[in-house]
């Protein structure tokens, strides 16, 4: 029995059943283990940002940590964009990180680097046993360190000789973490929140898990005894949508208008959410979103429980429960594809108990409105603005959910993690992903002109533009071995879609749909 054994079963008695590998040298007697752990699934992905982005993925539908496996520093390196969107998304994930042998760090060999730097910029935990018989405890104490309160990215490093080395003491069951729930809320700050609600103009603003069905009827309660709003991110983590689900206000991404959204409100109270503010700076506007005169109040930050903040909030207003109208169904679109029919088509045709992983970007802006109307379904979004998420995500969903998954994603953001693709191929997952092909990276034109830059020559254009050469989606679909087609109207996408969601499997559409802005 060595290290690597006493690793999988030790993820095994705790629930942790997948692990999304990219492994090298170092990882391969945790490889060899996975023969004999046959009940812990291994799924290879060809980059370490598609491993990371389908363990966000996982954790986001299942509430339960998925495992990366990893190749030392580099490996780690590489996945940390996904990572970062994972923190922002406050989801439990397990990092597994295979390390040179004890012995060997000395020796400064080329792959050797600072690994507890990269993982402690997570902000998360790091572990490193030195031993064999370290690792069930070390491995348990991971996964505690995931689940928290709040989740959070926990990384456990392996080194070669430690995962190759055999256990010296028995072990007659394999550790399991200590789980602890979320915090109660405070009952005096819901109190307190309660009377700004009655006495002043104020917004729940909600975050986190505050976002699924059942919270959000809690919220519309809330709001609609005390005249107050109910707002949501403009990223949510995974969020409850469709008929018979409460359609809350999103924040505006654009900061001119988020401010302006907020402009009016004396009170703020943050359920699940962190203080909104602007993406980035712009030459002449603040970076709160939020007048200087509105109060914050933090009911629920993250690590305590959404839930009991909101039910707490509705004991105090004696809130009756809210009925919500029926609104009817959307129609699917015919004639010209605009990213307003895009929006329908996908409204129209979803099937119940989808998820969809929107990186739709610049030409999605009008999705959230539309699908208020679809089937009941559930929104994965960009939590951390780190691109290249959307993919990823739905390989993870997918693995972790008998749902279809629909990817809905922007050219130049499907680039960066266009391998998962393969995996999708390989693991028979009912994926369907639209490439939104306007053939430029929109969002940077746009925030050009924003940022105040002169006005665009022929040498900036060139690291905007991903038209030469022009990239054919839809046989780099196929090259990856995923069924694929190309829709140019609104009855063709509605049939592409319609097709899509009676075909096991992945299925791609490729769409050259313009940006909104």
């Amino acid at each position: 029995m060595n290290g690597a054994h006493a690793l999988l079963g030790t993820l095994r008695i705790n629930d942790v059943n997948v692990v999304f590998a990219n492994p090298g040298t170092s990882e391969m007697h945790f490889v060899a283990a996975l023969d004999d752990v046959t009940d812990v699934r291994g799924v290879l992905c060809l980059f370490e940002g598609v491993a990371t982005g389908a363990a966000d993925g996982y954790a986001r539908v299942t509430g339960r940590p998925a495992a990366t496996l990893l190749h030392l520093g580099p490996g780690l390196a590489n996945g940390w964009a996904n990572l970062h969107n994972a923190r922002r998304a406050r989801v439990p994930l397990l990092n597994v990180v295979g390390d040179h042998a004890t012995y060997h760090a000395q020796y400064d060999a080329p792959l050797q680097s600072d690994m507890a730097a990269v993982a402690g910029a997570l902000n998360g935990t790091f572990a490193r046993p030195t031993h064999p018989d370290d690792v069930p405890a070390a491995a348990a104490g991971a996964i505690a360190a995931a689940f928290g309160p709040p989740a959070r990215v926990s990384t456990l490093a392996l080194p070669a000789d430690v995962s190759w080395g055999e256990l010296t003491q028995p072990v007659a069951t394999w550790p399991r973490a200590n789980i602890t729930h979320p915090y109660a809320v405070n009952a005096d700050l819901a109190d307190y929140a309660a009377q700004r609600l009655r006495t002043t103009r104020t917004a729940l603003f909600l975050g986190g898990t505050a976002t699924g069905a059942a919270q959000l009827a809690l919220a519309q309660r809330v709001g609609a005894l005390a005249n107050a709003r109910v707002i949501i991110e403009t990223f949510p983590v995974a969020m409850d949508r469709g008929r018979g689900v409460v359609h809350p206000e999103r924040l505006i991404y654009l900061s001119e208008f988020a401010a302006s959204q907020l402009e009016d409100l004396e009170t703020l109270i943050l359920v699940g959410a962190s203080e909104p503010v602007s993406f980035f700076a712009y030459p002449n506007l603040p970076s709160r979103l939020v007048a200087s005169g509105c109060e914050i109040v933090e009911l629920a930050p993250p690590g305590v429980d959404t839930g009991d903040a909101l039910r707490a909030l509705v004991e105090c207003l004696g809130s009756p429960p809210s009925v919500l109208a029926d609104r009817g169904v959307p129609i699917a679109p015919t004639g010209e594809l605009t990213a307003a029919s895009f929006a329908d088509a996908v409204a129209a045709t979803l099937p119940e108990g989808a998820i969809i992983a929107d990186e739709s970007n610049t030409s999605g802006l009008h999705l959230y409105a539309a699908t208020a109307l679809a089937a009941p379904h559930r929104l994965l979004t960009l939590t951390g603005g780190a691109i290249g998420f959307g993919l990823p995500v739905a390989v993870g969903a997918a693995v972790g959910s008998k749902s279809r998954v629909l990817a809905l994603e922007s050219d130049g953001s499907l680039l960066y993690t266009v391998q998962a693709l393969w995996t999708m191929a390989r693991e028979a997952l009912d994926v369907t992903v639209v490439i939104l092909a306007n053939r430029r990276y929109a969002i940077l034109d746009f925030e050009r002109r924003r940022v105040g830059t002169s006005p665009a020559g022929a040498s900036s254009q060139r690291l905007i533009d991903l038209d030469d050469p022009d990239i054919d989606f839809v046989s780099v679909a196929r090259g990856f071995g995923v069924p694929a087609v190309r829709a140019t109207t609104a009855d063709e996408l509605v049939g592409a879609l319609r097709h899509s969601y009676r075909t096991a499997g992945p299925f791609v559409i490729e769409v050259p749909l313009p940006s909104v802005i």
